[in-house]
């Protein structure tokens, strides 16, 4: 059976999944629970993983490549390759008597699916099955000799050189502006009046927070990400010259937040930063589930209250 936390764990991968309308919970989904997993934030520091790195790479692929629901009633499911590796931790952990599945076994049988971007991610840090094993039978540390068959030669690498921690814009929003500039947004049709009317009242000083409202499937997200691509292509009135639109992750920022504060965080650390960028504009999908979001974390507001703020 599963232990407890690993339970709580795979609970969190599959909210955190249904929250951004994954067509799938993929192995990526997985790893990026696994950074909030205590055992295995463990195991991956002793392996020298850089989670705030794992943690931001993990976040770009998966809103950038993991397919999503389209808008209306639709399930999100467990991949196949999701399946295999939990299946697999099971018969390790029976093969070597334990009774209960941890998420350390889970990492060792990541390794096996070895064409999945998240095993490919771990090893570019470096981190081979081997060095997981190693640490949890006998918690040895991977250690800059062990990366390397030669550690008497001369690297170009700086193992010391710190890097930049991801922004909380980076880790818990999607760049609209970004994905119209690299040709991910298609062109907008039919809602070319609606847009327009976006724009107008994006451009009043006051009272400048536009609600769109429809049935699922009409093309409300659309609308944003086609006032995107206008931007980028420079075709929206001077106001909206060099604005930039930011999409909020729920599904992110939600993930994970198991302790009182977690969540209003998050959420106000996006906010500050959005603040400092006069032009920036945040666009909120289903704005409506924002109500009681986060709450159950233990926090005392929800996202509603956080926001409102900021829409006065």
């Amino acid at each position: 059976m599963l232990s407890d936390e690993l339970e709580r764990t795979l609970n969190d991968v599959f909210r955190s999944a249904h929250l951004r309308r994954n067509e799938f919970v993929t192995l990526e989904h997985l790893l990026l629970g696994l950074l909030d997993n205590a055992e295995a934030r463990e195991v991956l520091e002793g392996c020298g993983a850089d989670l705030d790195l794992l943690r931001e790479r993990l976040n770009r692929y998966i809103a950038e490549h993991v397919a999503v629901l389209p808008e209306g009633p639709g399930e999100t499911a467990a991949s196949i390759a999701l399946q295999r590796v939990i299946q697999r931790a099971v018969m390790q952990a029976q093969a070597s008597g334990k009774s209960e599945v941890t998420a350390a076994y889970i990492l060792v049988a990541l390794f096996a699916e070895k064409e999945a971007y998240a095993t490919i991610l771990l090893r570019e840090m470096g981190i081979e099955r081997l060095n997981v094993v190693n640490y949890i039978a006998h918690g040895v540390r991977k250690t800059e000799h062990e990366s390397s068959p030669h550690p008497d030669r001369t690297h170009p690498v700086e193992p010391t050189r710190k890097k930049r921690a991801p922004s909380a814009l980076e880790s818990y929003a999607i760049d609209l502006n970004a994905r119209a500039r690299a040709g991910r947004i298609d062109a907008l049709v039919g809602r070319e009046a609606e847009l327009e009317r976006c724009m107008h009242i994006l451009c009043r000083r006051r009272k400048n927070n536009p609600l769109l409202v429809g049935e699922a499937g009409v093309g409300k997200t659309a609308i944003a990400e086609g006032l995107a691509r206008r931007i980028v292509e420079g075709d929206v009135p001077e106001v909206l010259a060099d604005a930039h639109i930011y999409a909020l992750d729920m599904g992110a920022l939600l993930a994970g937040t198991k302790y009182r504060g977690d969540f209003e965080e998050r959420l106000k650390a996006v906010l500050k930063e959005l603040s400092d960028k006069p032009q920036a504009i945040l666009f909120i999908d289903e704005i409506h589930t924002v109500i009681g979001a986060g709450a159950a974390s233990g926090g005392a507001m929800d996202a509603s209250n956080l926001l409102k703020p900021a829409l006065a």
